[in-house]
């Protein structure tokens, strides 16, 4: 067994491999793992296969409280670390990133924050969940339709299913689409044009959610989110 290989067998938090462990042993995701083993070997894939599933290790399933969708990993060298729209301290804001912070300022006053890292907000139960968890670098996409998006939809559902009053935050198409495997009468589901440069003026500007998550949290007697990050 090379250390890849090794990598992506599934290290992750015992509350999560109580909840997916059925994923694991079913064909897709032996294909999956496949795949991603003969990518390694012809190309660079991102996030390090330690950090595949960093989302999960950092939100335990019974401390999760809020979900941020992702779509794809960012692709760029030293950019993703497994937490979506996340990228380490040092690394520059992608701007997608940006607009959150700003948003962010916008809504709770916040300063905008000197790095992009996000392990804070995983920390207090805010899922950093991508569509697809890995991506070859400088390629967009090319992981799509490979396997991972039937894990990352068990996710969704066991979520769903298991837990009560989360609040989902769905920004742009791709992610508003999980809201149909999302049971809206025990959760609350937000929704925001994505805040990519191409779309953030369409609504995701001003939408608000950082806020109405804090509300809705309080609400069912949870505690909220402290979103600052400095």
């Amino acid at each position: 067994m090379n250390s890849f290989t090794a990598e992506i067998n599934p290290q992750i938090e015992e509350t999560w491999k109580n909840v997916l462990n059925k994923e694991f042993q079913k064909e897709y995701f032996i294909k999956l793992k496949q795949f991603l083993i003969e990518e390694k070997k012809r190309y660079m894939v991102y996030p390090p296969g330690s950090q595949i599933f960093a989302a999960f290790n950092q939100t335990p399933f019974n401390k999760v409280k809020v979900v941020i969708l992702g779509q794809d990993p960012y692709h760029g060298q030293g950019q993703a670390h497994g937490l979506c729209f996340s990228v380490p301290k040092g690394v520059p804001m992608p701007p997608s990133l940006q607009n959150i912070f700003k948003e962010l300022n916008s809504d709770l006053g916040l300063p905008i924050p000197t790095h992009g890292n996000l392990k804070k907000w995983a920390g207090q139960g805010v899922l950093l969940l991508n569509a697809t968890l890995t991506v070859r670098a400088n390629q967009a996409g090319s992981h799509q339709n490979k396997g991972w998006e039937i894990f990352t939809d068990a996710t969704i559902r066991s979520l769903s299913d298991q837990r009560k009053g989360l609040v989902f935050m769905l920004w742009g198409n791709y992610a508003q689409a999980k809201a149909s495997i999302i049971d809206s009468r025990k959760h609350f589901i937000l929704t925001a044009p994505h805040p990519s440069p191409l779309s953030a003026s369409r609504g995701f500007f001003g939408c608000k959610h950082f806020s109405k998550t804090n509300r809705l949290l309080l609400s069912v007697g949870k505690e909220p989110i402290d979103w600052s990050l400095d």
